[in-house]
């Protein structure tokens, strides 16, 4: 470079140290300035030989985000030097020891966390791509600051990508719409979510970007004058009220157009709301509210609303902080207009997120913040879970809708739109959530997959002797009541599966065969399974019996026999079982919530075999594929085309539940319906799902369905029930 090139270049840093400095959001003191300068002249003396693929000064990089930090998320001073610094450990000859020397021990932290997630393995696997995500989140246990610094930085980089390779922009993008700009959004930066997700979709589909970017520009005459003639109807009657306000349109953005265009099944030119109205209005804390809801009259006054569409997050604002009325009304020219009403504090929220909370509260920072990571902490609580598994379950979350519900007492609690009394009952402890038996909505019984409705007060029944079952998974529908369930199902079945070791080993002991990992491995085969544990949790629950045992016993003494047979014909290996046959014999494959059975293709990049967590994704000209979760394809796919993946999961047979009607036939005698229930009820895995018994002239018949594991179980209980006093005769129907 010349040296004319170099000063021209110096100059512009120098330029953009002072901008840094006078576009910050919080008030800077004289020691917050010094503390920037001492960051900025180390990031520049650090990264003096640096460039960025564009040619231009690597500088430029650390500055940018850190200006993203001070102005559109407004962090403090600490954060603004930690942003300049983000790089210095990861790229140069600095040690985060001399870091912490010359910042303090809060900067070294904050830099610290932004270089583990550096060196975390950029790799195409997405069940790699999981992990990472998860162990970002981990860093929120040092200090949440990493994360929101993160953002920013992802930020500037997709704002910059344009001298990268191709192939690298679309991996950058994916990963971005897939982690980054759900984290935004949960962290309350509507603007940065929108940046991102628009960014995104700018290198995953191109075209469809730059369609709907050259007709919002055709349209933006035709919107301002809309709003022009919009704000001259309700002008007038605002000035009345003597409210000062600024009235602002707003277009939705290109990949939320995008969405609804794909979702809704229309054109550019069918979604109906591309755009929103902005009424921002000064006021102070007393008034807020009130005001508010007097403009929500003025507009309503001469626009007619869309009762269905009101949302009052002033009254119940969301878990992000975010506070707001909307309304969408009939505006002129018989066009649908959201109307979005909100003050100067409430709208500086919606834009900085937690950061503009710090401003407001004074003394109680960070309440709101150390909620949050409260719940991504519970979230993260249960790390043994399949990666992919918790974040698909972390972005549902974090982008559900929320719903406010009550509890007895009065509470108000914030859950997902979708959740269930179950969510509902972890919601408010673990210990309450396990021991859930039913629930009351508005003081009726309801079931444990009922949908809560904002405004449903919610009472949940406990009982010591309940418990989870493998059924509450497909009424539960947060990340943390599922993670839960999960844990205890685990428990569970590890403990029925101690017991069927110990019976395993004293049926094999009566068969003279001895226990040991040849044997248990022989069985695993013997029985298709997968594993040693599948082996003793079906021992456990009777669904390998005696029988079968021995013919497994069997198979063994004949094992010379069957090698002599063998060679005149073939017999079956394991690896030569087809899919039917396991499907058929052992599990089942289904699709949705409503876990329908249908034909699919099992993907040959991964080959899922039963027992795997799969998805299953809609194909244009081979129907359903179905892949592993952490196959190498996935996060493509989920990335780019969501809208055709489906919930898939293998059936196991052991966790199917049957019907069964058992007949009932005695002499009829006092208490005799109580002896019967309360023998079915203390019977392991039995429900009552249906009774009925009558009575003629002394004698009974009754008639019980049940629901039931398997065929050993259902034969034990009828066995049971011919034992109490006055029965004579029990059948099955």
């Amino acid at each position: 470079m010349t040296e004319a090139a170099i000063d021209k270049e110096n100059k512009q840093i120098a330029r953009q140290y002072k901008e840094l400095l006078r576009i910050s959001y919080q008030t800077l003191s004289e020691d917050d300035k010094k503390l920037i300068r001492k960051a900025f002249d180390t990031a520049v003396d650090a990264h003096k030989d640096q460039r960025r693929k564009s040619g231009e000064a690597y500088i430029f990089h650390p500055i940018a985000v850190a200006k993203i930090v001070a102005s559109e998320i407004g962090l403090d001073a600490t954060c603004i030097a930690a942003a300049l610094l983000h790089d210095v450990v990861e790229d140069t000859e600095y040690t985060l020891e001399n870091i912490e020397e010359m910042f303090g021990k809060t900067v070294a932290k904050i830099v610290d966390g932004l270089t583990k997630i550096s060196h975390l393995k950029k790799d195409k696997d997405v069940s790699l791509q999981a992990e990472n995500f998860r162990k970002m989140l981990l860093t929120l246990n040092d200090d949440v600051r990493v994360i929101i610094i993160k953002i920013a930085d992802r930020l500037h980089n997709m704002q910059t990508m344009d001298a990268m390779r191709a192939d690298k922009q679309e991996k950058i993008a994916s990963e971005t719409l897939y982690i980054y700009a759900p984290l935004a959004h949960r962290i309350g930066l509507y603007n940065i979510k929108n940046e991102l997700e628009d960014l995104g979709l700018k290198y995953t589909e191109p075209d469809v970007y730059n369609d709907i970017l050259t007709k919002i520009r055709e349209s933006k005459e035709e919107q301002d004058r809309y709003i022009d003639t919009f704000t001259q109807t309700i002008q007038q009657s605002l000035d009345q009220e003597g409210i000062e306000y600024e009235i602002k349109g707003r277009p939705k953005s290109i990949y939320s157009i995008r969405r609804k265009m794909k979702n809704q099944n229309v054109s550019f030119d069918e979604v109906y709301d591309k755009f929103a109205v902005r009424i921002i209005y000064k006021t102070n804390p007393n008034n807020e509210k009130f005001l508010a809801w007097k403009i929500y009259s003025v507009v309503t006054d001469h626009f007619r609303p869309n009762p269905t569409r009101l949302r009052d997050w002033i009254s119940s604002p969301k878990s992000t902080g975010y506070e707001a009325l909307h309304i969408t009304v009939m505006g002129p020219k018989g066009r649908w207009v959201e109307v979005q009403i909100r003050s100067e504090r409430m709208n500086e929220i919606a834009e900085k997120g937690y950061a503009a909370h710090y401003k407001y509260k004074q003394g109680n920072d960070e309440d709101g913040l150390d909620e949050w990571v409260r719940r991504l902490q519970e979230a993260l609580e249960n790390p043994e879970g399949n990666a992919v598994d918790f974040v698909e379950q972390f972005k549902l979350n974090l982008y559900s809708k929320e719903i406010f519900v009550f509890t007895p007492q009065g509470d108000l609690k914030s859950l997902p739109k979708g959740a269930t009394p179950l969510d509902f009952a972890f919601n408010i402890h673990t210990e309450v959530g396990y021991h859930t038996r039913g629930a009351r909505v508005n003081g009726k019984l309801v079931p444990l997959s009922h949908v809560l409705s904002s405004g449903d007060q919610v009472e949940v029944i406990t009982s010591d002797k309940a418990k989870p079952n493998s059924n509450w998974l497909d009424y539960a529908t947060t990340a943390r009541a599922r993670a839960k369930i999960k844990a205890s199902l685990k428990e569970e079945k590890k403990d029925i599966a101690e017991e069927g070791k110990v019976i395993l080993t004293r049926k094999l002991r009566a068969q003279k065969i001895p226990f040991n990992e040849k044997t248990v491995n022989e069985l695993v085969v013997f029985f298709k399974l997968k594993t040693s544990q599948d082996l003793f949790y079906r021992v456990g629950m009777g669904i390998i019996d005696n029988i079968k045992l021995k013919e497994y016993a069997a198979s063994r003494s004949n094992a010379l026999v069957s090698f002599f047979k063998s060679k005149i014909k073939k017999s079956p290996k394991v690896e030569d079982i087809d899919k039917d046959e396991i499907t058929v014999k052992y599990d089942q494959l289904v699709f949705g919530k409503e876990e329908d059975v249908l034909d699919y293709k099992l993907a040959n990049c991964c080959n899922p075999i039963p027992g795997d967590s799969v998805f299953g994704f809609v194909t244009v000209s081979e129907g359903i594929k179905v892949h592993k979760k952490d196959c190498p394809n996935a996060i493509q796919l989920q990335s780019n085309f969501a809208y055709r993946i489906m919930q898939a999961k293998w059936k196991d047979s052991s966790q199917e539940e049957f019907k069964a009607v058992i007949k009932l036939q005695g002499i009829d005698n006092l208490g005799l319906v109580n002896d019967v229930t309360k023998e079915i009820s203390s019977n392991m895995s039995v429900n009552i799902r249906n009774i009925n018994f009558d009575s003629t002239d002394g004698v009974f018949t009754g008639k019980v369905t049940v629901i039931v594991k398997n065929n050993t179980i259902l034969k034990k209980l009828m066995e049971h029930l011919k034992k109490i006093n006055g029965i004579d005769k029990v059948t099955r129907e």
